[in-house]
């Protein structure tokens, strides 16, 4: 049993692994993941609401890739996401080979659908030679029917062994980046299937009560179960699963951990794209710029600075505020609607003063006193941008080609 610390207990100590940018286990953080409800291929729909889900406290997007064409939408998806994207493979290895080629910063695989051991071992051994790591994701209703008939129906037990010959199949091929799930619908049943497996593995769990269903009941059950589990130490990355917008999922999980004491509460919430091809400035930097300025205002708002006018309000209007640069000016956004163009040299200092204006004023007033002719000018400099940068600045149609390759040799 962990030692307790103040009304918690200590979190357990675990190996840590990395999903793109976000550490997990290992004293990191503990992170808020979400999944998207969108057709993957359908990759404007899609990135729209990683961008929220994003602004909602999300650290981690898992996206289904369940077919080629979902595979395809993750090769333009993936260089524009503000956070790292997992994949959730069903059925088919073809599929978690394909996007491995897409470039996704993860995996998911449960072990009661994709169950040939050949197939796990080859899916393991690319994404070892790629440094990708897997969630094996057990759950409770789709258990490989021997476990069911060995442990007389889905017990702790069964969901742990579940976990552990998955394990198994990658230790004989070196791979060992691994965070591990045993969800279940039944609090009670995933409660003691995450205590076990915290006493079986020193891997990363992510915690989650799936199917929890809509909300209220929906986020009572969840909560239950993930802040039992974190009261006692156990977990390293959460999801609410809710039939609802996924949004309510990611701002949840935030508020949980927020809550427990184990994030930091913050005023200012910004988010940045991750600088593809399109990109005309220093994303990072102009970021830091911004954080720095406005966190020493304490403002209480959802600031998003994009690097690419062609898809950034569209991308991050979900945000409060925000700015997306292009052609040596800075398109200054509300809510995803163009308010003002400015100099680049002046974006930061816009920014800021438009955040006060925002806060002072409120949203609809800051959207009647927009500049007149902004938007009009803007979708100038995206028409010209796009022209300029062609329809594939980020080369993905390069990684579809081999998605298809892929998929093709593996029929």
């Amino acid at each position: 049993m962990a030692r307790v610390t103040g009304s918690l207990y200590e979190r357990r100590q675990t190996r840590q692994i990395h999903v793109g940018d976000v550490a997990v286990g290992g004293g990191a953080p503990i992170s808020v993941q979400s999944m998207t409800t969108t057709k993957t291929a359908d990759v404007d729909g899609t990135l729209s609401q990683i961008y929220a889900l994003a602004a909602a406290g999300a650290d981690i997007v898992r996206c289904t890739c369940n077919e080629q064409a979902a595979a395809e939408g993750l090769a333009h998806i993936v260089p524009r996401s503000p956070v790292p994207i997992i994949a959730d493979i069903h059925f088919h290895y073809e599929m978690a080979l394909a996007a491995l080629e897409a470039g996704v910063q993860g995996l998911r695989l449960n072990p009661g659908n994709l169950r040939k051991p050949e197939e796990i071992k080859l899916v393991a051994s690319e994404a070892r030679d790629r440094g990708v790591p897997i969630r094996i994701g057990v759950n409770a209703g789709s258990l490989h029917k021997e476990l069911y008939e060995r442990f007389g129906g889905a017990t702790p037990e069964a969901l742990v062994e579940s976990a552990r010959m998955e394990l198994g199949y990658f230790e004989e091929v070196g791979f060992d980046d691994v965070k591990i799930s045993v969800k279940a619908s039944t609090v009670p049943l995933m409660i003691e299937a995450y205590r076990l497996a915290s006493e079986a593995f020193d891997h990363p769990l992510h915690l989650g009560v799936t199917e929890a269903g809509p909300p209220p009941a929906g986020l009572i059950k969840g909560t239950a179960g993930m802040a039992t589990l974190l009261a006692e130490g156990i977990g390293d990355t959460i999801r609410y699963s809710l039939t609802a917008d996924p949004v309510e999922e990611a701002r949840a999980g935030r508020q949980l951990l927020e809550a427990m004491g184990l994030r930091e509460r913050k005023g200012l919430d910004l988010i940045a794209c991750p600088s593809c091809g399109r990109a005309e400035i220093d994303v990072i930097g102009v970021a830091k710029q911004v954080q720095a300025a406005l966190e020493e205002k304490n403002l209480p708002i959802q600031v998003a600075v994009m690097g690419c006018v062609v898809n950034g309000p569209g991308e991050a209007r979900e945000a409060d505020l925000g700015i997306a640069a292009g052609r040596h000016r800075g398109h200054l956004f509300i809510k995803g609607k163009i308010v003002r163009v400015v100099p680049e040299d002046q974006m930061v200092e816009a920014l800021v003063a438009e955040a006060e204006r925002l806060v002072t004023e409120g949203i609809e007033a800051r959207l009647a006193a927009a500049d007149a002719g902004a938007a009009e000018e803007a979708e100038a400099d995206r028409r010209a941008l796009f022209e300029e940068k062609g329809k594939d600045a980020n080369a993905s149609e390069a990684r579809v080609e081999l998605i298809r390759k892929t998929v093709e040799e593996h029929h």
